[in-house]
């Protein structure tokens, strides 16, 4: 074989291995969009589990009238909240459920009231799912934002038109009363 014909096997073949190699990191970033996806579908689910079961409470008629109301105003803000604002909304909810769970009272009248303990339960799990999901989903963000900062990726735009991933972020603390209750 001559000079010329090795140097051409040589090209052809780090040019595939070049094309493997942009092949793979784009599909790695596609599985990882992917996972952004399903992980926020998740994510949204959870929120809207809580502020669901929020929402229940506060119509329930066993919390005091003002924690009702302040429960029920959080929930619905939550539920309806455009994105831009989706993050606020949450986190005004996690603040009206430490506000109205932090009274001792209040766990107690709905624990006291007929389906009150399974409320509290179902609350208690919507509550403790956010966090996980959550975290879950800035997982996801945090691994497609390291892929997609690399230098060959911004080259040869391996992200293709997809948005740059954004982390959800909210307080996400849960009420202290549902923590600490026995059997939580």
């Amino acid at each position: 074989m001559t000079d010329s014909l090795w140097i051409f096997v040589w090209t052809v073949a780090a040019l595939v291995l070049v094309g493997v190699y942009l092949s793979w990191t784009a599909g790695r970033l596609d599985r990882l969009h992917s996972r952004i996806d399903a992980a926020r579908a998740a994510l949204d689910a959870q929120l809207l589990r809580r502020a669901s079961v929020a929402q229940e409470l506060a119509t329930a008629g066993v919390l005091d009238p003002a924690a009702s109301i302040v429960l029920y105003q959080a929930a619905h803000a939550a539920r309806q909240a455009e994105e831009e604002q989706r993050e606020v909304a949450e986190s005004e909810l996690s603040q009206a459920l430490r506000a109205v769970f932090a009274e001792t009272a209040q766990t107690a009248a709905v624990r006291e009231a007929p389906g009150g303990e399974e409320s509290l339960v179902e609350l208690d799990q919507a509550v403790r799912r956010v966090p996980m999901a959550r975290r879950f989903h800035n997982d996801a963000v945090r691994a497609a934002r390291a892929v997609r900062r690399h230098r060959v990726v911004r080259w040869f735009r391996l992200a293709g038109h997809a948005p740059f991933p954004l982390a959800f972020e909210m307080d996400d603390e849960p009420p202290a009363a549902l923590v600490d209750r026995p059997g939580g």
